[in-house]
C-alpha cells in the first residue's frame, strides 16, 4: 500500500512538473495595427510551453493557428490575423496547461508618421562605422548586467571589446555631418551574448534587443532620429544566414531542421562560384549554402517557414520601430536564395521606398551581377533574386594598396585596369545600384601605411565619389587610417583617437589631427558636400575615354548638368591634346574646379591643356 501511494505521489508530482509552464519571452515584444501584412507571428519561449492551450479575446484579432514543432518543448509559434478594423490597445495573451494559467499583456500600437524607410541611392554617400571602435559615450550601461557572458573591456587586445557605444556615435553626429555623408551604416548593434564578447556584432543572440553594451533599443531609435534631423539616413546591418552559437535557438532548437545539418557543425567551403557554376556538383553547392560560416555561428535554415516568418517580421519591426532607411544583409548568397527573395518582397510591399544591399563577395563582376535584380544571365536561368543592390568587391580588390593609382613607368596599367573595371558595368542590370567601396571591416585598409602625400589617395577618393554607383566610406578613411588585417581583423578596426577616455589625442577635432589628416578630411568633406547638389553624379550617365599617357578622363551628365573628372596618373606635368575629347567637350566651354574654384577652358583651339602632375580635377560645366 505504501508503495502504491508513493507511485501515485510521484505521478502527481510528475503531472505538476509537466504543467509547470512559463512564458519567458515573446517575440516581437509589440506590434502595430494597420500593417500591410495582417498576419502576425508570435514566438513564445518558456518552459514546456509548446503544448499549452492558447487563447485571446481582442476585437479585430483572431487566432489563425498554433504551431507546435518537433524540437524543444520550450517553443510555441502563434499566428494571429489582425484585421484592418483592429484598434491600438493591450491584448491579453493566455496559456493554460493543466490547472496552471499564464497571461501576458501584448501592446498593439498605432503607427507613427514614417520619417525613415527613405531608402538610399547613388545620390547618397554611406559612412560605415564599427560601433565598438568609433567612440564611447563614457556612461555605464545598467542592462549589461543581464548578459550571461560578462566580458571586460581591453583596448590593448585587437580582438576584445573596446567599449564604443551608441552614445559615442551620437556625441559625434556633428563630426559625421561635417564630413558631408548622407547615410550611416553601423556594423550590427544587436545582442551578441557570446564568450569573448563578439565585439563585431555578427553572432546575434537576440534579434529584438540592441546589445546592452552599446545601449538600448530606445537609444538606437533616438540616434536614428537625430541623424534624420541632420538629413542623414540610417542603414542597419542584419545577418539572417546564421546566428551566434549562444542564441537560444542554437542551445535549445525549436525544430529539428531549425539549423542546417541538424545543428551539427559542418563548415561551408566558402566557394560562392558553386551557386552559378553550370558544372558544380550537388555536394559542393549544398556545402556552400548549408555549411556553417564558422563553428560559433550556426547556419540557419531559411527553408523552415516559421524561422523565415520570424526573420521577415524582425526586419519590419526595426524599420517601423527605429525608422531605419535601409538594410545591409550580411553573407547574402550563403542563405537560401528563394526564401531571401520572399523576404525582400515582404519588406518592399510594406515599405515601397526602401532599399537593401546584399554582401555578395566575388572576385569579378560576373559573380556579382547574378545577384542583382534584373540580371539577364540570372533571368536566362529562370531566376530573379529581387536584391536591389550588390557590393563591388572587385573594385575593392583592384584598389588594394592604391594599385591603380601607382605609377608604372612602362604602361600605367593600373589606371587602365580601372577603366577596364568600369567598362564591365554592362553586366549589371543597374550599375547605379552597385555599392562601390575601397575597403571595409573585412578587408585590408586600402592604404597599408601612412602616405607621404595624398596624390594617389585623392585620386582614389575622387574616383569613388564620382563614379556611377553608391559610394561607401569606411570610418577612419578621412583620418588616413591604414594597415593590414594580417594577424587580426582588429588591425583594420582600430579605435578613433579621441573617442575614448584617456586618449592622448582627439582626431575628431581638427586641432588633434596632423596637417595631412586635415587635408584628407577636408578633401572628402568638400566633395561630399558638393555631391549633394549634383544630379549628374547622383543620377547621371557616364562616358569615359581609354587612358592615354597616364590620364583617365570621364564625364557624368544628367540633363543640362555636366561634370568632367580628370586624373593624371603621372608624377609630371603634361601638355594634354584635348582634340580626342571633342565629342563631350566643346571649344571654348568653361568649367569650374569644385576643389580650387579655378575656372578653366578645356579646349581652346589648338592649344594643349596644361595638366599638373598628379592632378585630380572635378570640373562642373559653367552654364
Amino acid at each position: 500500500m505504501k508503495r502504491h501511494k508513493a507511485l501515485l505521489l510521484c505521478a502527481a508530482m510528475a503531472g505538476q512538473a509537466m504543467a509547470a509552464i512559463s512564458v519567458d519571452k515573446v517575440d516581437p515584444p509589440y506590434w502595430w495595427v494597420g500593417m500591410h501584412d495582417t498576419t502576425l507571428q508570435l514566438q513564445i519561449h518558456g518552459n514546456d510551453i509548446r503544448d499549452a492551450e492558447f487563447s485571446l479575446d481582442y476585437a479585430g484579432v483572431s487566432i489563425d493557428s498554433v504551431a507546435r514543432l518537433d524540437g524543444s518543448p520550450n517553443w510555441q509559434y502563434i499566428y494571429l490575423n489582425i484585421s484592418p478594423e483592429a484598434k491600438p490597445g493591450v491584448m491579453k495573451l493566455k496559456w493554460k496547461s493543466g490547472k496552471k494559467t499564464i497571461t501576458r499583456d501584448f501592446d498593439l500600437k498605432a503607427r507613427k508618421p514614417m520619417k525613415g524607410a527613405q531608402g538610399f541611392s547613388a545620390a547618397d554617400v554611406l559612412y560605415m562605422i564599427m560601433p565598438d571602435r568609433f567612440a564611447s559615450g563614457g556612461e555605464n550601461h545598467p542592462e549589461e548586467k543581464s548578459l550571461k557572458n560578462q566580458v571586460a573591456i581591453n583596448r590593448e587586445n585587437p580582438n576584445a571589446r573596446h567599449g564604443g557605444d551608441i552614445k559615442g556615435i551620437a556625441d559625434h553626429i556633428d563630426y559625421i555631418d561635417s564630413l558631408g555623408v548622407t547615410a550611416v551604416w553601423l556594423n550590427p548593434v544587436l545582442e551578441n551574448d557570446m564568450p569573448g564578447g563578439s565585439y563585431h556584432g555578427y553572432a546575434t543572440t537576440d534579434y529584438y534587443r540592441v546589445d546592452p553594451r552599446f545601449g538600448t533599443n530606445e537609444e538606437y531609435a533616438e540616434l536614428t532620429e537625430r541623424l534624420h534631423d541632420k538629413g542623414i539616413k540610417m542603414v542597419m546591418d542584419m545577418i539572417f544566414n546564421h546566428s551566434g552559437s549562444h542564441h537560444p535557438w542554437a542551445l535549445d532548437p525549436p525544430a529539428s531542421d531549425w539549423m542546417n545539418h541538424q545543428g551539427d557543425f559542418q563548415q561551408t567551403n566558402y566557394r560562392l562560384s558553386t551557386i552559378t557554376d553550370p558544372y558544380a556538383s550537388e555536394y559542393d553547392k549544398d556545402l556552400t549554402v548549408n555549411g556553417w560560416f564558422v563553428k560559433s555561428m550556426p547556419d540557419l535554415n531559411q527553408k523552415n517557414p516559421h524561422l523565415m516568418k520570424y526573420l521577415i517580421q524582425n526586419s519590419i519591426f526595426w524599420i517601423e520601430d527605429a525608422q531605419i532607411d535601409g538594410i545591409r544583409m550580411d553573407t547574402y548568397p550563403y542563405a537560401d536564395r528563394e526564401k531571401m527573395g520572399e523576404w525582400i518582397d515582404a519588406v518592399m510591399a510594406e515599405y515601397p521606398g526602401f532599399n537593401i544591399v546584399g554582401e555578395c563577395w566575388y572576385g569579378s563582376p560576373a559573380g556579382e551581377q547574378f545577384w542583382q535584380t534584373g540580371s539577364a544571365i540570372a533571368a536566362s536561368m529562370g531566376i530573379d533574386t529581387r536584391l536591389p543592390v550588390v557590393m563591388d568587391f572587385p573594385l575593392s580588390i583592384l584598389c588594394a594598396d592604391l594599385k591603380p593609382f601607382k605609377i608604372d613607368s612602362q604602361s600605367w596599367n593600373g589606371i587602365n585596369e580601372l577603366y577596364d573595371h568600369f567598362a564591365l558595368d554592362y553586366v549589371y542590370a543597374n550599375p547605379m545600384n552597385v555599392l562601390r567601396f575601397l575597403d571595409n571591416h573585412d578587408t585590408d585598409r586600402f592604404i597599408l601605411e601612412m602616405p607621404e602625400n595624398l596624390d594617389a589617395w585623392k585620386q582614389a577618393i575622387a574616383m569613388l565619389l564620382t563614379a556611377p554607383g553608391i559610394p561607401q566610406l569606411y570610418y577612419g578613411t578621412e583620418l588616413l587610417m591604414n594597415g593590414s588585417k594580417e594577424g587580426s581583423d582588429g588591425f583594420v578596426r582600430r579605435d578613433v583617437p579621441g573617442g575614448f577616455s584617456g586618449d592622448k589625442e582627439n582626431q575628431f577635432d581638427a586641432k588633434g589631427r596632423s596637417k595631412l589628416q586635415n587635408e584628407a578630411y577636408d578633401f572628402i568633406s568638400a566633395i561630399n558636400k558638393w555631391r549633394k547638389t549634383s544630379d549628374a553624379i547622383g543620377k547621371g550617365d557616364m562616358k569615359h575615354f581609354m587612358p592615354t599617357n597616364g590620364v583617365y578622363l570621364y564625364r557624368r551628365k544628367y540633363g543640362p548638368e555636366e561634370v568632367i573628372v580628370i586624373l593624371n596618373g603621372k608624377d609630371e606635368d603634361l601638355d594634354l591634346d584635348m582634340s580626342r575629347y571633342a565629342e563631350i567637350i566643346e571649344e571654348g566651354d568653361k568649367y569650374s574646379d569644385i576643389l580650387s574654384g579655378e575656372t578653366l577652358i578645356l579646349r581652346d583651339g589648338d592649344k594643349t591643356l596644361k595638366l599638373p602632375a598628379r592632378a585630380t580635377w572635378i570640373l562642373t560645366k559653367n552654364s
